[in-house]
């Protein structure tokens, strides 16, 4: 069973904690730059537990009398999880104490010395820090990462969603996700095909449109400030050629020839200005103030509650003044 359980970890493939960007939901004006948190520093957070009936346990995702465990109706899952739970623990009651378990025995957890549910020594010091970078995962090798991805699984470190899905549903949002690196052959096909479109249009757009990959790189890029006008069109078209093959902050190849691809789909005044947008925000030409919303600064104009809303603030005929001012200070900054 142990073995069954290696194998099945190792086939999941590289398993990574990755922050999830919502642009459409504004969150200090980070979400621009590809960042849930502030540069450099990250959040926290210990492994959660309930208590019940006096008890305290914790939510492991190695406790068989769980809620989700016993209410299971299936009696042939039930019982396969329960020999689950009790394979690992076993695993790892062996590899920290020397200490040789029957999961078969009735007195199985009153010989548990370290990995019982309610051992709030134990498990109080299991924590989870997040932040922009990926992390990445070895759950095969490193026992605490087992335990992080048990209990992320388990719902023990509510910080974390339990897959991107669950992010992008809205069920349970979460500024990072647990990602599990597994594709089968029918994905990888659909990833070629739609890394070759990306691709295709990234030379078509080179040819016909320069300007307009100047915008779309600095929409995708974390780092829109190093794109200036005198920059040469191959950078432009190196970087964007990497990032669809994976190669920078989005290394999930599907991903990023979507996203590069729904850019190419808008046109060349609304690329334009949501990278002033952009820009502005990092420039300060758009501050964040205490009530939760944009302003331009010094004009104190109120824009909205995030970068979607300021955009279709600036694409109001009535705010072109604003556009124009935001307008001549980014450009400025294009050519310096």
């Amino acid at each position: 069973m142990i073995e069954e359980i290696k194998e099945k970890l190792q086939k999941s493939g590289r398993i990574t904690i990755k922050p999830y960007v919502d642009r459409t939901v504004s969150n200090m004006g980070l979400e621009d730059y590809e960042m849930v948190v502030f540069p450099g520093t990250f959040q926290r957070e210990p492994m959660a537990c309930v208590e019940q009936n006096g008890r305290i346990r914790y939510l492991n995702g190695l406790d068989e009398s769980a809620p989700e465990v016993k209410g299971m109706k299936d009696e042939k899952a039930k019982e396969a999880k329960i020999k689950e739970i009790r394979s690992i623990v076993a695993m790892l009651e062996f590899e920290k104490h020397y200490n040789t378990l029957d999961i078969e025995d009735p007195e199985f957890w009153n010989k548990v010395q370290t990995y019982k549910p309610n051992n709030t020594e134990f498990w109080s010091s299991i924590v989870l820090e997040c932040e922009n970078k990926t992390i990445v995962l070895d759950p095969v090798n490193k026992t605490e990462d087992l335990l992080k991805v048990l209990a992320i699984e388990a719902g023990g470190f509510p910080l974390v969603a339990k897959s991107k899905e669950d992010c992008i549903s809205g069920l349970h949002k979460r500024k990072w996700y647990l990602d599990r690196h597994i594709e089968t052959t029918s994905k990888k096909a659909s990833v070629a095909k739609i890394k070759n479109k990306a691709l295709s249009l990234l030379d078509e757009i080179s040819d016909e449109m320069p300007r307009k990959l100047f915008y779309i790189a600095k929409l995708i890029s974390t780092n829109s400030m190093q794109y200036k006008n005198y920059t040469l069109q191959d950078t432009i078209y190196d970087y964007l050629d990497e990032y669809i093959n994976g190669y920078h902050h989005e290394d999930n190849i599907k991903t990023a020839s979507q996203t590069f691809i729904d850019f190419c789909s808008k046109d060349m005044q609304e690329l334009k200005i949501r990278s002033i947008v952009k820009d502005a925000t990092f420039y300060k030409f758009i501050i964040l103030k205490g009530d939760g919303l944009l302003y331009s600064s010094p004009e104190n104009v109120m824009l909205g509650r995030n970068s979607s809303e300021v955009y279709e603030y600036l694409v109001n005929p009535l705010n072109e003044d604003v556009l124009v001012k935001l307008q001549d200070r980014v450009e400025d900054t294009w050519s310096s």
